[in-house]
């Protein structure tokens, strides 16, 4: 599949898989330099642009050494890029940890992942077939 691409940067480059063929996400870089305080959060600019076709939808999730090494993950994840949108897709950070995170343009900083979806239309009914699970949820279905 082939998605349109912007790069808004000189001598920028597009996301890429780390492991081509096995990887479902691509990795995202940090479209300038910045540090993020512990407790702290920032829109980190990526240096791009897309246009996913209708039915599609780019999700941007954390990296997830970023978040064992640093305590620093996504602040929205999933952070959903619509096909209709434009613009600069920025990341929005947050360092949970206990230091300073510095980051550096071309870093690399989330995910992207690209899915099909379906939208729905709802059908109101007063009465919901029954199921094994029931009601049960939010820990009730066991450890």
């Amino acid at each position: 599949m082939k998605i349109k691409i912007k790069l808004l940067k000189d001598d920028w480059q597009c996301p890429s898989y780390q492991h081509p063929g096995e990887d479902a996400g691509m990795d995202l870089q940090a479209g300038e330099n910045c540090t993020i305080n512990p407790g702290e959060f920032k829109q980190i600019p990526t240096g791009i642009s897309i246009s996913l076709p209708p039915g599609f939808v780019g999700y941007v999730n954390p990296r997830s050494g970023l978040a064992h090494r640093y305590g620093v993950t996504v602040l929205n994840a999933d952070g959903v890029i619509d096909s209709g949108y434009r613009g600069e897709i920025g990341v929005l950070l947050i360092n949970h940890g206990k230091k300073p995170f510095k980051i550096e343009e071309g870093d690399r900083i989330a995910q992207l992942i690209v899915h099909r979806f379906e939208q729905v239309e709802w059908e109101e009914v007063q009465v919901l077939e029954e199921s094994h699970r029931k009601e049960k949820g939010f820990g009730k279905t066991g450890k």
